[in-house]
């Protein structure tokens, strides 16, 4: 069994990247039960998709403290879903910040400490420069791609069932700098395994 929370703002491939993850774990022969919530998407607003697999899996919503995994394509949505995780948790973060409405009309500041508020937590953070990295395998909008080679680190499922399903789900035009992208997530990840010793 396995809780996986995507978030982050509207316009960053959050859907797509669940989607992808739902069809591989379906493909190595799991159960999968997955909830989004994007009303707010088209604005920029929070995207959250849950995402849950198993043998059965019986409910999509992720309870409170129970995610194992939380993929934040943006810092400050990385915070935004803290209830939603425990000491065992994983965080991986895009480095990415996106600033909200509250922010840019002067309102209230951006934290520059989010990263640090998230170890204080005691959680395991993995910060990853996605939209570089992303920019790197020559499409920008592959940053839900980058996450996507990431978490699939942390999932029983082979390399080579993501990369099929990334063939099944992403237009031809962007196939190449998908795979790519995918493949630098798993590269990232697993240099920052390895530091972290």
């Amino acid at each position: 069994m396995g809780n996986i929370l995507f978030c982050g703002v509207g316009g960053q491939g959050i859907l797509l990247a669940s989607e992808i993850t739902s069809f591989a774990l379906i493909k190595a022969g799991l159960d999968i039960k997955k909830s989004e919530v994007h009303g707010m998407a088209q604005r920029g607003g929070s995207v959250v998709a849950h995402l849950k697999y198993g043998d059965k899996v019986y409910s999509p919503l992720i309870e409170p403290g129970a995610a194992d995994i939380e993929v934040a394509f943006e810092m400050l949505e990385s915070l935004r879903y803290l209830p939603y995780l425990n000491r065992e948790s994983r965080v991986i973060v895009n480095t990415q910040k996106i600033l909200p409405p509250s922010v840019t009309t002067g309102v209230e500041p951006y934290p520059d400490d989010v990263l640090a508020q998230l170890r204080g937590k005691g959680l395991a953070v993995f910060p990853v420069n996605a939209f570089e990295a992303a920019r790197l395998a020559g499409e920008t909008k592959a940053v839900n791609m980058i996450l996507v080679g990431c978490l699939s680190a942390f999932l029983p499922v082979e390399a080579e069932v993501f990369r099929a399903v990334i063939k099944e789900r992403v237009p031809e035009r962007f196939m190449k700098a998908n795979i790519e992208a995918f493949k630098q997530g798993r590269e990232i990840i697993g240099n920052l395994l390895r530091a972290a010793g």
